[in-house]
């Protein structure tokens, strides 16, 4: 038997999750009209059977024109809100904590899902719909946005905020605002696709100002109690755009914002190469935690139990964020901990015991 840092609790103002060991937010392009099902309440209730610390829902539609594509899920009606409270309760009711990430696809949405076999934006005339963005540049293949007024903006934020409400009545434990992977947070973060010249763009201080905003809308609507997570994409992968080092400064400004803790991936406002080889982010995520002094979660091909305990045992992250791993194995939680010794024996459900390690020894 071992101790184990990954297996460890944490806790977020007034929650506790029982380890380290996320899921991380994946696209299932499986929602109608921004309406989930079935497909949803399985995929993600079976990572909390699985032994999750949290299990955060795929980035959601703040709006209609917020979503990726017209198969994302949105969280701006009522029965939108209705569709997740039992996912929620479900991911709830078997130990882990429920999140959703909040998101606006900006001059990304509007595409066509992975499934139909077609590529780039979705004309209108086809069900697509005008994207907006912090200024009228394509992101490359797609078709070019509009750029958003100031009043615009505020729209955005108060999205933002109305759907934080909403995701706190559905009954989820925690949000996180998504401002990575090219999406209109990062739009705005980046110089790359920010061409302002007004108090959105130019300074690193004002292309973050729209993150911030929404982080002290999103803290002001849920209250003190409820952890709020800021996803950023640490570099851009490109000659000119963001740096860990801008991000870090950025981050520590989240915080004092009222996030809880920065959940830290890289790239996606440009294509770009990345390295792509296991914990390919890590060097990145220590510079912009040292330099914010945040609470962070590292993702980006952790996936093997020993390399996630190893993360959060030296101190490059506060958290494992996991995605394919999860998907390739739904209990991934359960097998990492029997793969590290962990006498974790609450962490396995009643009905499932018998195949824990611990119970082979024992036997």
């Amino acid at each position: 038997m071992t101790e184990s840092r990954l297996f460890e609790p944490i806790s977020m103002r007034a929650l506790t999750a029982r380890n380290r060991l996320w899921v991380a937010p994946m696209c299932q392009y499986s929602a109608v009209d921004g309406v989930i099902g079935d497909w949803h309440l399985v995929h993600l209730g079976q990572f909390a059977i699985g032994g999750a610390g949290v299990v955060m829902a795929e980035a959601t539609g703040v709006s209609a024109e917020g979503r990726i594509t017209d198969g994302c899920p949105g969280i701006y009606n009522d029965e939108q809100q209705d569709a997740w409270a039992p996912v929620a309760a479900f991911i709830r009711a078997h130990g882990a904590l429920a999140g959703i990430q909040l998101a606006h696809a900006g001059r990304k949405a509007s595409t066509y899902t992975p499934f139909s076999g077609r590529h780039g934006s979705v004309p209108e005339d086809d069900g697509g719909w005008e994207t907006v963005a912090p200024s009228a540049v394509a992101h490359e293949g797609l078709a070019v946005p509009r750029e958003l007024t100031e009043a615009g903006i505020d729209d955005v934020v108060e999205a933002f905020r109305d759907a934080a409400r909403r995701a706190i009545a559905a009954g989820f434990d925690l949000v996180e605002v998504h401002a990575a992977h090219g999406y209109l947070l990062h739009e705005f973060l980046s110089p790359l696709s920010n061409h302002r010249t007004d108090a959105w763009g130019g300074t690193l201080r004002n292309r973050a100002r729209i993150i911030l905003d929404i982080v002290r809308a999103v803290r002001d609507e849920v209250g003190a109690e409820v952890p709020v997570l800021v996803r950023l994409s640490a570099r851009d992968w490109h000659e000119g755009g963001l740096t860990p080092e801008d991000v870090g400064e950025v981050a520590g400004w989240a915080v004092e914002a009222g996030a809880d803790l920065i959940d830290l991936t890289t790239g996606g406002v440009t294509h770009s190469t990345e390295p792509g080889e296991q914990g390919y982010q890590l060097p990145d995520d220590v510079i912009v935690k040292a330099i914010s002094g945040a609470r962070t979660a590292a993702v980006g091909r952790i996936d093997s139990a020993a390399l996630a305990e190893e993360v959060v045992a030296t101190g490059a992250a506060d958290v494992v964020m996991s995605a394919r791993e999860w998907l390739r194995d739904p209990h991934y939680a359960l097998r990492a901990a029997d793969e590290l010794g962990v006498p974790y024996r609450e962490l396995w459900p009643l009905q499932y015991e018998r195949a824990s390690r611990l119970r082979r020894v024992a036997s």
